[in-house]
């Protein structure tokens, strides 16, 4: 069973994306962004996407322009996410038939993203905004929209921002550090997914 898990891979080198995403997916995380301020990011997601993308969606992290979505796009990404709320950014990203997951902070930033045609929202830096400001957000957006704290947050936070109202998760180091060997970071993804079984 999947679980609803972003894996972010900042620093990923194209020698280390097979090995790695394998690890990931078999341990039951499918979404991978590779951020594009990685090494030779593109590189990265067109191998994991060739080889890896039916069984997990590969994305970028870190997208700030429409030229951006346009690269990882051709590179084969299906997932887009962005540490800010840019409108034109959230179009060019369903336009393409893309995952559009923005960053946002306050209710004027969510409420834009989704008006823009955000898939879901990313609450960033997840641990500065806090479980208070989700569950005011949840008061007022729609049940619908999905938000997955990201920044700051590890296992041992995973049951206060459920009850908060979060759907999900984006884990970076909690996950990965460069350099890390696959099985590590298998290790590290098995304690993640077994941490979320827990409290379901």
């Amino acid at each position: 069973m999947t679980q609803p898990i972003i894996a972010i891979l900042r620093g990923l080198t194209p020698a280390e994306a097979l090995p790695i995403g394998r690890a990931l997916i078999e341990a039951g995380i499918d979404r991978i962004e590779v951020p594009l301020n990685s090494p030779e990011p593109l590189e990265s997601i067109r191998l994991m996407a060739d080889i890896l993308g039916g069984r997990a969606s590969i994305g970028a992290g870190t997208v700030l322009t429409v030229e951006q979505v346009a690269r990882v796009a051709e590179a084969g990404g299906r997932m887009i996410v962005s540490p800010n709320a840019d409108p034109a950014v959230i179009r060019e990203t369903r336009a393409r038939g893309l995952e559009s997951w923005p960053g946002v902070f306050t209710a004027t930033e969510c409420f834009a993203a989704i008006a823009a045609g955000a898939s879901g929202l990313k609450l960033f830096p997840a641990d500065q905004a806090g479980t208070g400001t989700l569950r005011a957000l949840r008061a007022v957006l729609p049940r619908e929209t999905a938000v997955y704290a990201v920044g700051g947050v590890g296992p041992a936070e995973f049951g206060a921002w459920l009850a908060a109202g979060a759907q999900g998760f984006g884990l970076g180091s909690a996950l990965y550090r460069p350099g890390d060997s696959p099985a590590t970071v298998a290790a590290r993804a098995r304690e993640v997914t077994a941490a979320l079984r827990n409290l379901a």
